[in-house]
């Protein structure tokens, strides 16, 4: 199996996959291929601020962009990039197979994750006959591979809230403060008038569930009377 990525000087190179896995900074590579504006299609390529980044990340449609938006979230990852490598392998009857998965993320402990993202109906039998290849080439070099179906509603939706305060000057340099007051189960608006004027400090609060100061269940809808505890080891982004 080899890879093609594409330098973020410009430069084409192609090599066998366990050696670009294992050597080269993919995370950093521009995407493989364009992502066009489709005639009818409900959305369109766009731009996602990234905070894990600090940059923006190009995106090609709704799911990938959501998909980027609960890795960002995600405390483990530590870069992400869109469709930054294309994977080449012999098929049936000797026919080369190219795919470009939507997503990578660098994880915590060096390892790379390769993301590739259903619609809500399901992904196609040539994405899953394709995931049952990738899978095996990301384990070969100690990656992961996931073919994502769309969050839970309610998950997605408090993590889209949560993203709006992602941004490091939500923190307003006082995480710490936020830690010591919710270092008990509290109500987040009990919390928040000990901490200060509401309207300065629920961005506040909001950005420390982002980053994982303070955990809330994202299973259930997120308001005012939910019960936040701050993490065992402070996070942050």
């Amino acid at each position: 199996m080899t890879v093609r990525f594409i330098r973020p000087d410009g430069t084409e190179q192609e090599l066998p996959w366990l050696e670009a896995a294992g050597e080269q900074r993919l995370e950093e590579c521009l995407p493989v291929r364009r992502f066009p504006v489709c005639k009818g299609r409900r959305s369109a390529p766009g731009w996602y601020w990234s905070a894990t980044d600090r940059c923006l990340v190009h995106h090609g449609f709704k799911a990938m962009r959501t998909q980027l938006m609960m890795l960002d979230h995600d405390p483990v990852v530590t870069a992400l990039a869109c469709r930054p490598v294309e994977l080449s392998w012999r098929g049936r009857g000797g026919k080369t197979v190219s795919h470009a998965p939507h997503l990578m993320a660098r994880l915590a402990d060096g390892s790379g994750l390769l993301v590739d993202c259903a619609s809500r109906f399901g992904a196609g039998r040539r994405l899953v006959w394709r995931a049952a290849h990738l899978e095996g080439a990301a384990a070969a070099a100690g990656w992961h591979y996931r073919l994502v179906a769309p969050p839970q509603p309610v998950v997605e939706a408090n993590v889209r809230w949560l993203a709006g305060y992602r941004h490091p000057r939500c923190a307003q340099g006082r995480l710490p403060e936020v830690a010591e007051c919710f270092r008990v189960p509290t109500v987040l608006a009990d919390g928040v008038r000990l901490l200060g004027d509401p309207i300065a400090v629920w961005p506040l609060v909001f950005h420390a569930l982002w980053v994982g100061v303070l955990s809330v269940p994202l299973e259930r809808p997120l308001h005012e009377r939910a019960v936040a505890v701050a993490c065992a080891a402070e996070a942050g982004r």
